[in-house]
């Protein structure tokens, strides 16, 4: 079946899209707006959480899917595309951070980039699914 065919995949898209954009736009504009080293106040705290409150659209908008999908095979794909990308983020990010600690050999890797790393074990989880199954799911 046709990811634009399922009807939870199109509700998926029609949330993630305008998620995506505020993300984007909200982490442009602190770019824009923030100096580097910036000293907390209440403008930078705000403008850091608008794209942590679109990640958080975006795993609801994930939680949704997998409620939404009746399909119990496309359900378990996504599942397991999922639990690939989690653990690919928790394999990866243990292993950096016990090389932070106990050598100096490797910089230090900003918390920032843990939920985009996740999302690249997202797309290793859909190849799972695709030499797996043959079926690389809905999305």
């Amino acid at each position: 079946m046709k990811a634009s065919a399922n009807p939870a995949m199109r509700r998926y898209i029609r949330r993630f899209i305008p998620i995506t954009v505020l993300y984007l736009v909200s982490i442009a504009l602190a770019s824009a707006i923030i100096p580097d080293d910036a000293p907390a106040s209440a403008l930078t705290i705000a403008m850091a959480l608008l794209p942590g409150l679109a990640v958080l659209g975006w795993l609801w908008a994930m939680a949704r899917l997998l409620i939404e999908l009746d399909d119990e095979y496309l359900r378990m794909l996504e599942v397991r595309k999922f639990l690939v990308a989690t653990g690919l983020t928790l394999a990866i990010t243990s292993v950096w951070g016990i090389l932070e600690l106990f050598t100096q050999a490797v910089p230090r890797m900003a918390v920032f980039y843990v939920f985009p790393m996740w999302c690249g074990g997202l797309m290793v989880g859909q190849l799972a699914n695709r030499f797996g199954f043959g079926d690389p799911g809905p999305c």
